[in-house]
């Protein structure tokens, strides 16, 4: 029955309050699309269940450069855990690379098993990984762009509350040095990061008494970071914050809004000016509001860390595909795709000192001087991977992000 009743609104949900599926619905595969249904009925009336092995792959980028980082396979192994299934992919917070100007793919999922045991899946599992990956490769460039100055997540406001815990784990596997959403921090294990909002200022309709009410009020080991644009310009407000605070001062926070900038740079400028004459060069500059990566490059040689948000939590989702690229029959491979995808089942390998990426069939030898990049992930339905933790993670992207920056990745196939 449909949700709108004509004439009496909007109708309350019969089971839930909100919009949004439960853990138990994606883990039944609920949220599909129907024409894999339509699929399942249609098999089954024919009495067809071919084994085939399937591929998630990504042909092309949001970016003008060649890589991504994927994030969400743990998630893709819990959901695929347990049925009848080998399943082989990327280390979570891998890099992989894309040629748009090739047929060429690294798939970073490969699926083998009898059709119908998981056709109804691939909607959920696109959907775990299509938007993890987006954000942790938007949260790398980023994090790229600010080097050694800290960067935090504050953009979950702009999602959809119940992804406030993958946005979160996304960014920080993207290289993020924290999060502000208190439940994605604490199912990370993490203590959020935060300072304050205009709005407690408003409040108090006076600074001083803000700064001063936080002060007293917040623990110790919170840092006192002042929000020094609400009521008069940044400049001034430094300067009260000092004056109101003193070496209680850790750091201040610009979030000037768009409309006020001018030329943002020179408006820190006149801060960390202000500030340093008045001994104050160690209180640190945060700042916030509409970051991209070029505003990022052009202040980072002047601020201490930056606040993110809806550029990376609202980051382009990558639009995975996932197809069936050979089927097994009595043993036999039969290599088997749609126009456009290449048929057989693939490895992929690196150089050990550099991204220079080949992909080739599975039979074909391994070359010399690489590993490979997929690996056993579910076998016989059993989760086989020991996964890293998110740090172990975090510092491997980091570590990769930093060959990214001064070298050039290649992909080819032989």
């Amino acid at each position: 029955m449909d949700c709108m009743s004509s004439g009496k609104g909007m109708r309350d949900l019969p089971d839930r309050t909100f919009w949004l599926a439960s853990e138990d619905e994606i883990r039944n595969a609920e949220t599909t699309d129907v024409y894999f249904v339509y699929t399942l009925q249609i098999l089954e009336k024919k009495g067809l269940d071919p084994n085939v092995i399937m591929e998630v792959y990504l042909r092309n980028l949001p970016y003008p450069d060649s890589w991504g980082v994927v994030s969400g396979i743990y998630e893709v192994a819990k959901l695929l855990e347990g049925l009848p299934l080998n399943v082989r992919a990327m280390e979570e917070g891998e890099i992989f690379l894309v040629s748009p100007n090739s047929t060429v793919y690294e798939p970073v999922i490969q699926i083998e098993g009898k059709y119908r045991d998981f056709a109804k899946y691939e909607n959920p599992m696109l959907g775990l990984i299509c938007m993890s990956s987006g954000i942790s490769s938007k949260a790398a460039r980023v994090k790229m762009c600010a080097g050694d100055r800290a960067v935090f997540s504050f953009g979950t406001r702009r999602s959809h509350p119940a992804l406030a815990p993958m946005i979160e784990r996304a960014t920080y596997i993207g290289g993020f040095d924290n999060v502000s959403n208190v439940l994605g921090a604490k199912m990370m294990g993490k203590k959020p990061v935060g300072t304050m909002p205009h709005a407690l200022i408003q409040c108090f309709g006076d600074q001083k008494i803000a700064w001063k009410s936080f002060d007293e009020i917040m623990p110790k080991e919170i840092p006192r970071i002042a929000l020094v644009d609400t009521f008069s310009d940044e400049k001034t407000e430094a300067i009260m914050a000092l004056e109101t605070l003193g070496e209680n001062l850790y750091g201040i926070r610009l979030d000037t809004p768009r409309s006020r900038r001018g030329n943002w740079r020179k408006i820190i400028e006149e801060v960390k000016w202000e500030l340093k004459i008045r001994g104050a060069e160690k209180v640190k500059i945060f700042v916030s509001g509409g970051l991209d990566e070029d505003a990022i490059l052009e202040l980072r040689d002047l601020v201490d860390g930056f606040g993110v948000g809806t550029g990376v939590s609202n980051a382009p989702t990558f639009d995975f595909s996932a197809k069936i690229i050979e089927l097994i029959v009595d043993g036999r491979d039969i290599l088997r795709a749609k126009r456009g995808d290449i048929a057989g089942k693939k490895e992929v390998y690196r150089a050990r000192d550099r991204f220079d990426d080949i992909v080739t069939f599975y039979k074909n030898p391994k070359p010399k001087g690489y590993y490979p990049l997929l690996s056993d992930l579910i076998k016989n339905g059993k989760i086989v991977r020991k996964f890293k933790s998110l740090d172990e993670i975090r510092e491997s992207v980091l570590s990769k992000v930093k060959i990214l920056r001064e070298s050039k990745p290649t992909l080819r196939w032989v």
